[in-house]
C-alpha cells in the first residue's frame, strides 16, 4: 500500500499474489481495511488543497514524465502483469503502451480545460462558465486489464486536478504497484494518490461509497457490483462513472469477406483469453457466409497454442482462476446439451505443464440458440458462439436483444448498411470492419448495463470537473 507518501510494508501479513499459469506464489502484498481506506482518502483530502491549485502546465509536466517513465519500464511492467495475470508477454507490452497513451493524452488535455462566456439577456449581465477538480476521486479498478484501467482513471483525475485513492483487483496488485512507481518518480506529491490493496474489497467499497470527502467513484468491473456502487454513491450525492460488462454481437453480412471477417473476429474473440468486456459474445453471420465463416474460424482457433505468457508463441494465456474455468465450462456443456455444434474445444487443459493452471481450450461452437446461457451471459473466456440470421433486419433484432450494450462489430462492404445498422445498434462503441475501436483519444463507455460516462477522450477529463456559473452585474 502507498498512503501520504510511504509504502506499507508486510509487518502485518498481507495476501498472497498467484500466477493463474501455474498456481506458484508470486508475491505478498499488503491487506488493507476500511480504516486504512479512510486514511489514505483524508491523505489525498489534505493533498487535495494543493494539488487542485497547481497550474495545469505543472500537472502536464508530471503526467509526461510518467508517460515516458512507463515506457522505459515497459517490459519490467509487461513481464509483471503476464505473470499475475496471465495474458501473453505481447499483449501485455501493448497494454503497457496504450496505458501510457491515458497519461500522455491526458497531460495535454490538462492544458485544454477551457471555460466559456454566455451571452445574457440584460445589458448589464455577463455570464461566465469554469471547470475546477471535483475533489477525491476513489477508484476501483479490474484484474483482465491492470494497467491500462489504471491510467484510463488516472490520468484524467490528475490532469483535472482532482486527488486519488486508488483499489486494485485483489488478484493483480502488483501491476498497481509498479504503475504507482512511475507516478512517484514522475514527482507527484505525497497524498495526491494513494493504494489500498486488499483481498476483501467490500469495506473498502462501503468506505468510498459513505465518505463525504470522495466525490468521485469511478468503477470498471462487474454489472453487479457496479450496480450496488452507484446506488450507494448516489444515495451520498457523489458523482459517478462505471464501466460495466459487456454481451458484445459480432455481425458479417454477406457481402463481407469470410477471410477478413473470419480473422478479426478470432483474434479480437480470444484477445485476453476472451477476458475483456469488449469481447465478442454472440458471433452473428448471415446464412449465406455460415459455412465458411465456420470453416476459416475453427481452421485459426485449432492452431492456437495455450500456455504460460512467458512462453513464445502463446496465442492464449490462462483464466483468472477455478471459478472462472467452472463458468466457461458451464456455459459450454449447457450450449452442447441444448442442441449447438461443438467444432473445437470444449475442455479444460489439463496436459504437462497445463496441469497446474487454469487453462481452457479455444472453443468454436455453431448453432447457439436463445435459449442457451451463453446467449444472455457474458461468457469471459476463449469461447466463441456462432448464430445463424436470414437478413439485416432480423441481425439488429438479434443484436439489441441485450441488456448490455458496451461494444459491438459489424462486418460489411456495404457503406450503406454500414451506417444503418451502426445507427440501429444500441451499444456505446462500435468497430465496423475493425476489431479495435479504442485509443486514448476516443470515448471508452457503454449504455444500458454497461455503465454510465466516458473514459479517454475529451470527454473523460469532464467526469473529474465541476462547472461553475458566474454571474455577474457591470
Amino acid at each position: 500500500m502507498y498512503i501520504n507518501g510511504d509504502w506499507t510494508d508486510l509487518r502485518d501479513g498481507g495476501f498472497e499474489v498467484i500466477n493463474p499459469a501455474d498456481g506458484t506464489i508470486l508475491d505478498r502484498v499488503p491487506d488493507g481495511n476500511r480504516a486504512v481506506a479512510k486514511q489514505a482518502i483524508a491523505a489525498a483530502a489534505e493533498a487535495f488543497r494543493s494539488w487542485s491549485q497547481t497550474t495545469p502546465y505543472e500537472r502536464a509536466a508530471i503526467l509526461a514524465k510518467a508517460h515516458a517513465l512507463m515506457l522505459e519500464r515497459k517490459e519490467e511492467l509487461a513481464r509483471t502483469m503476464t505473470m499475475e495475470q496471465g495474458k501473453p508477454l505481447r499483449a501485455a507490452r501493448s497494454e503497457v503502451q496504450y496505458g501510457a497513451d491515458f497519461l500522455s493524452w491526458f497531460a495535454e488535455e490538462a492544458k485544454r480545460i477551457y471555460g466559456e462566456t454566455i451571452p445574457s439577456a440584460r445589458a448589464d449581465q455577463r455570464f461566465i462558465v469554469s471547470h475546477q477538480a471535483v475533489g477525491v476521486v476513489a477508484a476501483v479498478t479490474p484484474w483482465n486489464y491492470p494497467v491500462s484501467m489504471i491510467t484510463r482513471k488516472v490520468g484524467p483525475a490528475l490532469a483535472a486536478g482532482c486527488t486519488v485513492v486508488l483499489k486494485p483487483a485483489e488478484a493483480t496488485p502488483l501491476s498497481a504497484v509498479k504503475v504507482f512507481q512511475c507516478l512517484i518518480d514522475a514527482g507527484l506529491p505525497p497524498g495526491v494518490i494513494n493504494l489500498v490493496t486488499a483481498l476483501d474489497p467490500a469495506p473498502i467499497g462501503a468506505e468510498f461509497v459513505s465518505n463525504s470527502s470522495v466525490r468521485k467513484l469511478t468503477f470498471t468491473g462487474s454489472t453487479a457490483v457496479g450496480k450496488m456502487l452507484a446506488g450507494q454513491a448516489a444515495a451520498n450525492m457523489k458523482r459517478v462513472s462505471c464501466e460495466l460488462g459487456g454481451h458484445a454481437p459480432f455481425l458479417v453480412f454477406e457481402d463481407a469477406d469470410a477471410v477478413h471477417a473470419a480473422k478479426g473476429a478470432q483474434m479480437v474473440k480470444f484477445l485476453n483469453t476472451g477476458q475483456a468486456c469488449i469481447s465478442p459474445n454472440r458471433m452473428l453471420v448471415q446464412k449465406k457466409l455460415v459455412s465458411p465463416f465456420i470453416e476459416i474460424m475453427v481452421d485459426r482457433v485449432k492452431k492456437l497454442k495455450a500456455g504460460s505468457g512467458l512462453e513464445e508463441g502463446v496465442a492464449v494465456g490462462p483464466l483468472v482462476n477455478a471459478a472462472a474455468i467452472e463458468k466457461v465450462d458451464r456455459q459450454v456443456k449447457d450450449a452442447v446439451a441444448k442442441g449447438a455444434t461443438l467444432h473445437c474445444g470444449g475442455h479444460r487443459l489439463i496436459e504437462d505443464d497445463l496441469a497446474s493452471g487454469f487453462f481452457y481450450a479455444p472453443t468454436v461452437l455453431s448453432g447457439v440458440t436463445e435459449d442457451m446461457l451463453i446467449y444472455r451471459e457474458e461468457t469471459f473466456g476463449p469461447v466463441a458462439a456462432i448464430i445463424e440470421f436470414e437478413d439485416e433486419e432480423r441481425a439488429l433484432e438479434m443484436a439489441n436483444d441485450t441488456n448490455y450494450g458496451l461494444a459491438a462489430y459489424i462486418y460489411t462492404r456495404d457503406i450503406g448498411r454500414a451506417f444503418r445498422v451502426f445507427e440501429g445498434l444500441n451499444f456505446g462503441i462500435i468497430g465496423i470492419n475493425d476489431i479495435n475501436p479504442t485509443s486514448a483519444a476516443a470515448p471508452f463507455g457503454g449504455m444500458n448495463d454497461s455503465g454510465l460516462g466516458r473514459e479517454g477522450s475529451r470527454e473523460g477529463i469532464m467526469e473529474y470537473l465541476e462547472t461553475k456559473l458566474g454571474g455577474i452585474s457591470i
